[in-house]
């Protein structure tokens, strides 16, 4: 019998812990839970988990520094759940290493897909690598041979088309702030270059999309960046 795949919450408010902790484990999923930033620290180093769930305010450190100081030492999936709703939050949060982020309220529907996206990357990291093929409804992307087909059809892409989409891809499912994108695909020094990356965002809807004015794979997280959206 597999072990169950491990989460833990950080939240200072016993309501939220106590009904992740319901959810999460009627899903099967081994809960371990902690109210303050430190107390999660050093559980996510005793105990490992899978995955974290992260609350942006807490009683003795902010979330965005827990973030950071995990980020020193685990590739560990997180996700952040916050009341904080500004697209200044959003970024700080993303740009500190958190994987996706979710305003409270949240829908348990919504959740539990996110985790699925999250616990996927880990899988796919954990495996040795990126997976070589991404699929998005008629598109396929090649990360090997640098090819992309849409309806078995080749389509052109330049050179730094190309790097732009696989980084996307590569991030399938995760919130790619503008910075992380531009630093990672052009330079640190383009990383306020916004204008540049849309020029480019709607190039490559153009090629892919089936109505690039109402984009399925290249979608926009408004003030914030872009999410690429695989199959599962």
């Amino acid at each position: 019998m597999t072990n169950p795949i491990h989460i833990l919450v950080i939240d200072d408010e016993p309501q939220i812990l106590r009904a992740l902790r319901t959810i999460l484990t009627a899903k099967q999923f081994r809960v371990s839970t902690a109210l303050r930033g430190e107390e999660g620290l050093a559980l996510a180093a005793a105990e490992q988990p899978d995955l974290i769930i992260l609350d942006m305010s807490l009683p003795d450190m902010d979330g965005i520094q827990v973030c950071k100081e995990l980020r020193e030492w685990t590739n560990t999936p997180i996700l952040i759940l916050s009341v904080r709703d500004s697209e200044k939050d959003k970024v700080a949060a993303l740009d500190a290493g958190a994987d996706d982020y979710l305003t409270k309220p949240f829908g348990i529907e919504e959740l539990l897909a996110r985790i699925r996206v999250a616990l996927r990357h880990r899988t796919q990291s954990s495996g040795g690598g990126k997976r070589s093929k991404v699929r998005a409804g008629k598109v396929e992307i090649d990360l090997t041979s640098f090819s992309v087909r849409r309806e078995n059809v080749e389509v052109s892409l330049t050179a730094t088309e190309f790097k732009l989409l696989a980084y996307l891809a590569s991030h399938a499912g995760r919130v790619l702030t503008h910075q992380m994108i531009l630093s990672n695909v052009w330079d640190p020094a383009e990383a306020d270059k916004i204008e540049y990356l849309r020029v480019y965002i709607r190039q490559l809807r153009k090629k892919l999309e089936d109505d690039p004015q109402n984009p399925k794979i290249l979608l926009t997280e408004p003030g914030i960046g872009y999410r690429f959206i695989a199959d599962e």
